[in-house]
This record gives C-alpha cells, sequence and structure tokens, in this order.
C-alpha cells in the first residue's frame, strides 16, 4: 500500500484536472470521502469536480458546504469527463454502480483510480487502493492523506471523514471497527470535529415523515427458518402513504438484526424497475456470498443486490430458497 500511496502522490502533484464520483444513491462514506479528497485536492490548486449519478440525500447535505456535489447530467458535464485527467472511484469498484456516468467514463483517456474498501472489485482502473479490512473508504482516505501529508487533514477535511467512518462503522459497533479505527476518529476529534454536531446533522434532522415510514416498516417485519432469518419488506405504496424516498430507507437494516436469535436480516424494498434487497449477518455468515447470487455484493457482514426485472413477490420466495443454506 505504501508504494501505490506514493505513486498517488505523484499523481495528485502532476496532474490538474480531477473528477470524482462514487455509487449510486451514496450513503455517508461515499460522500464524505469523496468531500475530503475534493477538498485536499482544491486547497492545492487542482480543478475537481464531484459528480454523482444520485441527488445527495437531505441529510448529508451538509457536506455539500465543505464541497460542492454535482448532479450529473450528461449534457451539462460529460465533457468534464471526457477533459479529466484524472478520474476518482470512491466507495465503490464498479463501474455499473456509478450508472449515468458510464458512458462518458468509457471514453475518457483521464488515468481511473478506485479508493475502497469493498470485496471483488472489476478490473477497470490503472491504480487501485483497496483495503477489504477497514470498516469504511474514508478511514483508508484518512490513512492515504495522512500519509501523504499529516498537516493536510483540516476542520473540513476532518468532519467529512469523520462523517463517512461513524456512520459505515455503525457509530463504532460493527465487527471490523477495531483500535485503529478509534485512533484514527480521536485525531480527527485533535482536528476540531465534534461528535454531537455530526451525529445530530445526520441522524437528528429529519422530517417527521421518516419516522412514519419506519412505523410502517416496523410491521412488515417476518420471521422465517426457526426465527433466524427476518425479513423487512418495502413495497412502493410505503412511500406514497408517507411521502417519503429511497434514501430514506438508510439505517432501517439495523432493525431487523436487532430481533434476538436473528442472525440473518433482509430488507427487500420494491423500485420502480426491480427489487433492491440490503443483506446483513451476524458472526461469520458470509451474507456478501449471498448476495453474489443476485449479482450484488459487498462486504462479510453486510452486502446489497439490485435485481432488476422482477418483482417482491418473485424475489422474496427466492431469497428465503437461497439463504438457507447461510444459516448456521
Amino acid at each position: 500500500m505504501k508504494e501505490k500511496i506514493e505513486q498517488l502522490k505523484n499523481i495528485f502533484s502532476t496532474n490538474t484536472r480531477f473528477v470524482l464520483t462514487t455509487h449510486i444513491n451514496p450513503d455517508a462514506d461515499a460522500l464524505g470521502s469523496e468531500v475530503a479528497l475534493a477538498r485536499y485536492l482544491s486547497d492545492r490548486g487542482k480543478n475537481v469536480h464531484i459528480l454523482n449519478h444520485s441527488e445527495t440525500p437531505d441529510n448529508l447535505w451538509f457536506l455539500n458546504e465543505i464541497f460542492p456535489i454535482t448532479h450529473y447530467q450528461h449534457a451539462q458535464h460529460s465533457q468534464l469527463i471526457l477533459d479529466a485527467e484524472c478520474f476518482i472511484v470512491l466507495d465503490t469498484n464498479s463501474v455499473q454502480r456509478f450508472k449515468a456516468l458510464q458512458e462518458a467514463f468509457n471514453h475518457t483517456h483521464a488515468y481511473k483510480i478506485v479508493i475502497d474498501h469493498h470485496l471483488d472489485h472489476e478490473s477497470f482502473a490503472d491504480l487501485y487502493l483497496i483495503d477489504t479490512h477497514v470498516p469504511a473508504t474514508s478511514e483508508l482516505l484518512y490513512t492515504i492523506l495522512h500519509t501523504i501529508d499529516e498537516t493536510a487533514i483540516t476542520k473540513p477535511i476532518a468532519e467529512a471523514l469523520y462523517a463517512g467512518i461513524m456512520t459505515d462503522t455503525g457509530s463504532f459497533r460493527f465487527p471490523q471497527t477495531d483500535p485503529e479505527t478509534h485512533i484514527i476518529t480521536a485525531d480527527l476529534l485533535r482536528r476540531g470535529v465534534l461528535p454531537y454536531e455530526i451525529y445530530q446533522k445526520i441522524y437528528e434532522s429529519g422530517p417527521v415523515n421518516k419516522l412514519y415510514l419506519l412505523g410502517k416498516a416496523l410491521s412488515t417485519i417476518q420471521l422465517h427458518h426457526q426465527g433466524k432469518v427476518a425479513m423487512m419488506i418495502l413495497p412502493r405504496s410505503i412511500f406514497t402513504e408517507t411521502n417519503t424516498e429511497e434514501s430514506d430507507v438508510d439505517n432501517l437494516t439495523q432493525y431487523v438484526l436487532s430481533i434476538g436469535g436473528v442472525v440473518i436480516g433482509m430488507v427487500v424494498m420494491e423500485m420502480e424497475k426491480g427489487v433492491k434487497v440490503s443483506f446483513r449477518s451476524k458472526g461469520d455468515i458470509p451474507i456478501n456470498e449471498l448476495a453474489k447470487h443476485f449479482g450484488g455484493g459487498g462486504h462479510k457482514n453486510a452486502a446489497g443486490a439490485r435485481i432488476e426485472e422482477t418483482t417482491i413477490t418473485e424475489i422474496i420466495p427466492l431469497l428465503l430458497d437461497k439463504v438457507k443454506n447461510f444459516i448456521q
């Protein structure tokens, strides 16, 4: 990794035009790592653009104040990708995961870089900085920036990194959270981060509709396979009834795994075209392997999949059949 960081340092110093992106429906780790890196490069006089397929969720809009995040429109923004010297992908390692940018990405001559912590990366970039042992891409980016120049992590950059680490570790309770994670977050606090402010912005500033969604979502939970599997089912109607949207589902997965005896939790959400499934597991159950059966992936204990051309009614029996192979 040290050699790759040194290579990245040289790329940063010798290039001027950068485009950054991340996966569809970005979470705080995706946006936090994007914003932190963009701010770092911008502070050094670089021309930087963050272009994302999806709009920024309301509860993460404060990151836009650290560095502007642009909702990608092909007609307006494709030339930025074509003119870029470096195209950097954060918190995903799959081209399909940045959707609308694919066409311009396939035609750009920019040097392509991936900074990520997920398993099973695709081969499309020139340089990969991937560490599947860290709990968040933002933690990996901290290590990268700190190695390049430990004075580079200003308070705004620290806030963006903290948002990513705090959320992707489940507020520091997920299995991959280790002593190094706490050492890093302690350093971010020393650089001016106020944990309660970041937490409030992300988790305690939402509209009451999100609570209405939570109430209806909890009432859909079903137990299967002798109570070892919990499934939450979210049809499109639930969003209409509560005036909410897909981005408001973030964090609901914790509830299906909070039930005693449950070792695997799934949130099955109906989309306009197809179904999205979020998978969670406890202990040594490699839930990412289950996600792979449905064209998805992720981490050992947290993964996801988007299945097109199907319905909730069709996919649930398939999920319940496949999950039997992972129950311990």
